[in-house]
């Protein structure tokens, strides 16, 4: 799968109605006002901008400054983020962190706003990813992970992250982890 068409699909999925009218709105001067009306869904916005390319991988300006506009900055954060990321060869193997996080998203399942309140995650967050995320289990607390590693930064360990495992009585992800 395409990491940027992926991105985008992952900004649509995190729209709200309100949030795409916005961004209709903000577009009339890029898309004609037929085509704007027929758009029901953030995905139909990007593949009419894609086709104007004014969005392409290497050109997130535009779609940076909508997602700015209405206040998306939880969206700014995921586009800087891929912009950040160099692209990885298929030979490439995943960091001890990398590892870590699939085998926690591989095996918490639904308990894993459980695990993030233990870590200490403010629940405004939790239920930002949720709604984000909402029909994809792994995705949630895949970014989840994340949210928590931004929020603690440096002092994001893998010793609070067992600890918070053990504490939610997931004692076999947390015996995983530790391998």
């Amino acid at each position: 799968v395409d990491p940027f068409l992926s991105l985008l699909h992952s900004i649509s999925s995190g729209l709200s109605d309100t949030e795409l009218s916005a961004m209709k709105f903000l577009c009339r001067d890029k898309i004609g006002k037929r085509k704007l009306e027929a758009v029901q869904s953030g995905r139909e916005l990007f593949t009419i901008l894609l086709e104007k390319q004014q969005v392409a991988s290497d050109n997130l300006e535009f779609l940076r400054k909508l997602l700015q506009h209405i206040e998306r900055n939880d969206l700014v954060s995921q586009l800087v983020k891929f912009e950040e990321e160099e692209p990885r060869a298929p030979d490439d193997q995943p960091d001890v962190h990398e590892k870590r996080e699939a085998v926690i998203c591989d095996n918490v399942g639904r308990e894993w706003k459980k695990v993030m309140r233990e870590l200490g995650m403010p629940e405004v967050k939790l239920d930002r990813i949720q709604a984000a995320h909402r029909f994809d289990l792994y995705e949630q607390l895949a970014q989840a992970l994340r949210e928590w590693q931004r929020w603690k930064g440096e002092d994001a360990k893998a010793a609070d992250l067992i600890k918070g495992l053990r504490g939610c009585n997931l004692n076999l992800v947390a015996d995983l982890v530790e391998k």
